[in-house]
């Protein structure tokens, strides 16, 4: 079964789509990834779920990627008097690190990290912004502050703090408990939430080792002031810009994806855009005009992937979504200007030979008008060079690695199959014509590329291209 475009498309599993007739519903519209949120849910849960999917891929042939989003820290205000309180602009209210059901002069925060951590001047924006508070003063255990935008405040409303750096690791003891289940699972991505420094990716690493990719959102402003490091500490990354636009400007959020996606094809790491792109079709049958421009925008800055929440998760109308958006997709990717779009936003090459071998690779591929890039890879890291260039020709990848060809269902422009393992020149150059016919790529007579490393079973090594004739 092949996709008639390159960019992938990322859906999250939730009551509305959680039984094996929908989760097949989903993949044949067009789902390349399913998304497990372990926010919510119990493991049980999770593990049906997990089962139906690797049912469905043994009845289509495909490899389909899972993603374990893990929940992360959660700051959160306790339960406050009556359930809520009305704030108004001008008020000054305090936050208190021990206690419940206080009224405004004894707002419950327990988290000692943000006592620790907060300063005269900076604000806390409580329940995604709606209501913004400045700190004037802090006591022993209290944070004094004056309500800059007023609201109202219930029980358990999450807080942030934009521009403060938290002494709080990204892994909660939930974390670490989803985290050894779904390995257990067999999970192929695991997305860490909360992410401030390079070393909070260094502690999912120690966990994860290689069992899964390692999957950072970018959700914190301070993430972005080390963005270079937490990309290479990284296997992909995903623009979380929910949270992200909490913490950062609105207007902000825009140049930042661009600049995020720009980094990742850098970096040769594979970059998901995700938040509110169809939103609407949680209730409605069709989008809104600038959802869909906003899809495409994604599209046209080259992401590898996009990415659907509540709409495949509860929404009244998930197949329908994921058919909206994988719509949406071909249309960017046929537009006259997008390849053009691409390639002006192209980031500057790496001087290895590996990379100078891909480029090549796509280069000759586009030249010769072949019929597929056939890319021998055990990691995963061939694959993704050629991706890189985004070329006009599809990326047939084949590995004998399950979970590589499982994690390659995120990657742009490539068919992932896993095939035997090849130990002669001859035998790849057989294998792949055999493949490039029999996955519908290529027919007799027809030019196809390949790309591998030599000598085989080298990780990273990708130093050979050979053009062939079917």
């Amino acid at each position: 079964m092949r996709r008639h475009r390159y960019a992938k498309i990322v859906a999250t599993v939730g009551p509305a789509t959680n039984t094996p007739e929908m989760l097949k519903a989903l993949f044949l519209a067009g789902v390349d990834t399913f998304r497990l949120n372990f926010s919510h849910g119990v493991q049980e849960d999770h593990a049906r779920i997990h089962a139906a999917i690797r049912a469905l891929e043994a009845e289509v042939g495909r490899p389909i990627g899972i993603l374990q989003d893990l929940q992360g820290p959660k700051i959160r205000v306790g339960t406050v008097r009556d359930g809520r309180l009305d704030l108004a602009a001008g008020e000054r209210v305090r936050f208190v690190l021990e206690g419940t059901d206080g009224g405004k002069d004894a707002i419950p925060l327990h988290h000692p990290e943000i006592f620790a951590a907060v300063v005269p001047g900076q604000d806390l924006l409580i329940d995604d912004g709606r209501v913004r508070v400045r700190v004037v003063g802090l006591g022993d255990g209290t944070i004094e502050a004056e309500v800059i935008t007023g609201g109202t405040v219930s029980n358990r409303k999450g807080v942030n703090l934009p521009g403060t750096l938290l002494d709080l690791s990204p892994l909660t003891a939930k974390d670490r408990a989803d985290l050894a289940f779904g390995l257990e699972l067999g999970v192929d991505w695991v997305a860490l939430s909360f992410v401030q420094k390079p070393s909070d990716v260094l502690e999912g690493r120690a966990l994860i080792g290689d069992r899964a990719g390692i999957m950072t959102k970018i959700e914190k402003p301070q993430a972005l002031e080390r963005i270079d490091d937490i990309i290479r500490l990284s296997d992909a990354v995903m623009v979380a810009r929910g949270d992200l636009g909490v913490e950062i400007p609105h207007e902000d959020v825009p140049g930042r994806q661009k600049e995020l996606i720009r980094a990742c094809r850098l970096a040769v790491k594979p970059v998901v855009v995700a938040t509110q792109m169809l939103d609407s079709m949680v209730s409605a049958p069709a989008p809104t005009r600038a959802e869909a421009s906003d899809v495409a925008t994604a599209i046209y800055d080259g992401a590898d992937a996009v990415m659907l929440s509540a709409e495949s998760a509860s929404g009244r109308y998930p197949v329908e979504a994921v058919a909206m958006m994988d719509r949406i997709i071909r249309s960017v990717e046929r537009h006259k200007l997008y390849r053009s779009i691409i390639a002006a936003s192209e980031p500057g090459e790496e001087e290895t030979p590996p990379h100078a071998v891909a480029t090549a690779t796509a280069v000759l591929a586009e030249a010769v008008h072949a019929a597929a890039i056939v890319a021998y890879t055990a990691s995963g890291t061939t694959a993704a060079r050629v991706a890189r260039k985004r070329p006009a020709v599809p990326i047939l990848a084949l590995t004998p690695d399950v979970g590589t060809s499982r994690r390659l269902s995120l990657l742009w422009g490539a068919h992932s199959v896993r095939t035997d393992d090849v130990d002669t020149y001859e035998a790849m150059t057989a294998d792949a014509c055999r493949h490039a016919q029999a996955e519908g790529f290529a027919k007799p007579h027809d030019l196809i590329v390949t790309a591998a490393g030599i000598p085989f079973h080298t990780s990273g090594n990708t130093n050979n291209i050979r053009l062939i004739q079917i």
